[in-house]
């Protein structure tokens, strides 16, 4: 990681005066590792600048020379995925193999994106009427934004950009100022793939930056991920000045666990999904509504796992779970034990007390989490804690687990276990959430499919990549065209008559 982390704005960094900046920390540490530069609405205008200049350029670019460019970056990205995922682990925690498998789902965007000359073909229908055809083109809205989250500072940017540049747009990225220094690789990756300067664009800073792209005349999109409050501001604020939204909001993730199902499995699932990047993900499971006749079981099982999970710094290969990200994070996830505790719930596993061998202790560390015995009321069930702690709600039955999952504001992923097909595909027919997993706790999409959920954790039509992606990033715009035969052209007059498809 850079010492100091500035904007890239127009193919290069940012050699403009800056009046703020933020730290970065080193989270297995607490101690701060470098500074950046924070943006306001003069950076962003000469960033959103630089972005419209180059769009009618990258707009006519023909497909073939925009593949070419996008594979030169995804083999330049392939090449340096493990620098990438050293460098993700370095500022926001999470351990190597977290941050390596980021990069590879980050990627699975970016191969999707080659495939652009396909996706971006259009209809086309002859003889509509006598001598005239139709057809539709897709064409790029112009310079388009992303606004993305510290959880995952390089595959979130990834589930835009590759698709928002193949379709021609220019791109400007605010990433999360805890973690930046992804972005910045990034961008010199693109560089050296022989994108043109200003296609890509990166701004640092805090909510001064993220208005300027909310507010600015010359952003047609903007694409946000990251907790529901947020996500809705960004939804009300860009659509206020016309701009195309996209807003994928916070999550309250379910795991139904069945009587019938493997519970070794959903153990497993239980604390892969649970505390994997310690629970800073918008796929992470928070809740496990488990039928009460094997809840005592499920419970005895995570136990065991969690007692031999390895919590230590990111870049030791023996860590499975590293620190959060910022030491307010973390005593706020640390919270919720102490609340739900109050509100009546059990605390069968604490965190706090999980040994951290080789954990620096000004670190930010917080070990796996169960609370048992969680109602739908505490603030424990109602709120995203997005850190790693898991809440056992226990059911009677089926039915009082699907009336729970949808009685639930957010509605971004789930997972059912069970062994019963019937009740599995029962499940997701009923279930009020976009993403399901079958005997799978992270139901994540794969890019050609498009990632988002229902209900309070999406604002705005469109989900992420896949081919709501594209059509996220492109308009459509209908021909109509008649070449006309001289020699049947009829003889005389002027003909006024209304056109029909005769």
């Amino acid at each position: 990681m850079s010492d100091h982390v500035t904007h890239w704005i127009g193919g290069g960094a940012h050699e403009g005066p800056t009046k703020r900046t933020g730290d970065i920390y080193d989270p297995a540490s607490g101690r701060v590792s470098g500074t950046v530069d924070f943006a306001g609405p003069e950076e962003v205008d000469a960033a959103v600048a630089a972005a419209k200049e180059a769009f009618p350029g990258w707009r006519d670019t023909s497909l073939s020379k925009r593949v070419q460019v996008l594979f030169r970056f995804r083999e330049l990205l392939s090449a340096g995925a493990d620098e990438l995922a050293r460098l993700v682990s370095s500022e926001h925690g999470k351990v190597f193999s977290d941050a390596r498998g980021e990069v590879a789902r980050g990627l699975e965007v970016v191969d999707f994106a080659c495939g652009i000359p396909h996706l971006l073909k259009g209809g086309y229908s002859e003889n509509v009427s006598t001598g005239v055809d139709s057809y539709s083109i897709l064409q790029p809205l112009g310079v388009v934004s992303g606004i993305t989250p510290f959880n995952f500072p390089a595959m979130v940017p990834m589930w835009m950009f590759p698709v928002a540049i193949a379709c021609g747009n220019t791109f400007v990225l605010k990433p999360s100022e805890k973690d930046p220094s992804a972005a910045g690789f990034l961008a010199r990756l693109w560089k050296e793939a022989g994108l043109p300067d200003g296609v890509f664009n990166v701004v640092h800073g805090d909510k001064v930056a993220v208005d300027a792209i909310l507010e600015h005349p010359d952003v047609a999109a903007v694409s946000f991920v990251g907790s529901t409050p947020i996500a809705r501001y960004i939804y009300r604020t860009a659509a206020e000045h016309g701009k195309r939204v996209q807003a994928l909001g916070g999550a309250k993730n379910h795991m139904v666990v069945l009587p019938d199902a493997d519970l070794d499995l959903a153990a497993d699932s239980a604390v892969s999904a649970g505390f994997g990047s310690a629970g800073e993900r918008c796929m992470a499971i928070s809740a496990v509504a488990v039928v009460d006749s094997v809840a005592d079981d499920l419970l005895e099982r995570i136990g065991e796992r969690v007692a031999r999970l390895r919590v230590g710094p990111g870049d030791d290969e023996r860590s499975e779970m590293g620190p959060l990200v910022t030491r307010e994070h973390r005593d706020k996830v640390a919270s919720y034990l102490e609340s739900g505790v109050r509100e009546g719930a059990t605390l069968a596993i604490d965190g706090r007390a999980h040994p951290v061998p080789d954990g620096d202790e000004n670190g930010f560390w917080l070990g796996p989490s169960v609370l048992d015995h969680v109602g739908p009321r505490m603030s424990c069930y109602r709120e995203e804690i997005f850190g790693p702690v898991l809440s056992i709600v226990r059911v009677a039955d089926y039915d009082e687990a699907v009336e729970l999952v949808n009685g639930n504001p957010y509605g971004n992923g789930t997972a059912i276990f069970t062994n019963d097909g019937g009740a599995a595909r029962r499940f997701q027919n009923e279930i009020e959430v976009g993403m399901v997993g079958i005997n799978v706790p992270i139901p994540v999409p794969m890019a050609y499919y498009s990632f988002g959920g229902w209900k309070q954790s999406l604002f705005g039509d469109s989900h992420a990549h896949g081919t709501e992606g594209v059509h996220f990033y492109t308009r459509t715009k209908a021909v109509t065209a008649r070449w006309t035969d001289p020699s049947r052209r009829p003889e005389g007059g002027v003909d006024l008559g209304f056109p029909t498809n005769g």
